[in-house]
C-alpha cells in the first residue's frame, strides 16, 4: 500500500504541467509522507510486539525493544530508568518465561501515533486490555492506558519512554462493582529510581492521562479535567 502510494503521488507530480522545481518538491513531499507512514507502521509493530513478548514473560526480548536510557513505569510502581535497570524490573511481575497455570495477557488496542516531523520522535496513545491469572487463585480483569515516547535509533525505533497507566483492576467473579483492586505500589525488594512521576488512584476513581497529540478535528490541545480526589491531591 506504501509503494502504492509513492509511486502514484511520482506519476501525480510527473504528469502535472509544472516548472522542474515543483515536481522535485511535489516528489520529496510524497516521500517524506511515505516515510512517516512507514514509521508510524514500525511503532505499531513495535509496541503490538512488546505486548506479545510482555504476555509471555519474554523479559529479556522485552528489555532489548527500549533504548538504553529509556524510562519504564508501570502504575504506581515507580520509574525504572536504562535498559538494564528496566530488564531486571521486569523479573517484578514473574519468572522468566510464563510458567505454567498463569496467564498474563497484556492488549494493546487503539493506536494512535503521531510522528514527528523530523522522523526521529513520536508518541503514541494505546488502550490496555488486561487478562490475569495463576492456578490456585480468581483470575483478574484490568485496564490501562499507556502514553509512551519512541525515538530512532540508527534507523530503528525504540521505546523511550513506556508509561503504562493502571485505570482499573477487579476480580473475574466479582466484577467491577463490586470488587477494585487497588495498583501495586513500589517493590521494597528492587526499588525505582524515581517514585511515580504521577499522583491518581484507579477505578473507582476515573482518572484520565493527559493526551499526547491535540484533538484531530479541531487542532487544539485536548483540556483534561480531572476528577475531583482528596487523596491523591485534586482536591
Amino acid at each position: 500500500m506504501i509503494r502504492l502510494l509513492l509511486a502514484s503521488g511520482l506519476a501525480l507530480a510527473l504528469s502535472v504541467p509544472a516548472a522542474a522545481q515543483s515536481a522535485e518538491e511535489r516528489l520529496a513531499d510524497y516521500r517524506q509522507r511515505v516515510e512517516r507512514l512507514e514509521d508510524q507502521n514500525a511503532i505499531e509493530v513495535l509496541q503490538a510486539t512488546y505486548g506479545y513478548y510482555f504476555d509471555k514473560g519474554m523479559w529479556s526480548e522485552v528489555a532489548d525493544l527500549f533504548a538504553p536510557d529509556a524510562r519504564f513505569e508501570y502504575g504506581a510502581r515507580g520509574v525504572y530508568v536504562g535498559r538494564d535497570r528496566i530488564r531486571h524490573s521486569l523479573l517484578l511481575f514473574g519468572p522468566e518465561r510464563l510458567a505454567p497455570g498463569h496467564l498474563n495477557n497484556h492488549m494493546q488496542l487503539q493506536a494512535v501515533v503521531q510522528v514527528a516531523d523530523d522522523g526521529m520522535t513520536a508518541t503514541g496513545r494505546w488502550q490496555g486490555m488486561i487478562m490475569l491469572s495463576e492456578r490456585g487463585a480468581n483470575a483478574i480483569w484490568g485496564v490501562g492506558i499507556y502514553e509512551n515516547d519512541y525515538v530512532k535509533i540508527n534507523g530503528t525505533w525504540h521505546i523511550a519512554e513506556l508509561h503504562f497507566y493502571v485505570t482499573g483492576m477487579t476480580d473475574y467473579d466479582a466484577g467491577w462493582m463490586r470488587s477494585a483492586i487497588p495498583m501495586e505500589g513500589q517493590s521494597a525488594l528492587f526499588p525505582p529510581d524515581e517514585p511515580p512521576s504521577e499522583r491518581y488512584r484507579s477505578f473507582p476513581q476515573n482518572y484520565i492521562p493527559e493526551f499526547s497529540y491535540p484533538h484531530p478535528v479541531t487542532g487544539e490541545p485536548i483540556d483534561v479535567v480531572q476528577p475531583r480526589d482528596d487523596i491523591s491531591g485534586r482536591d
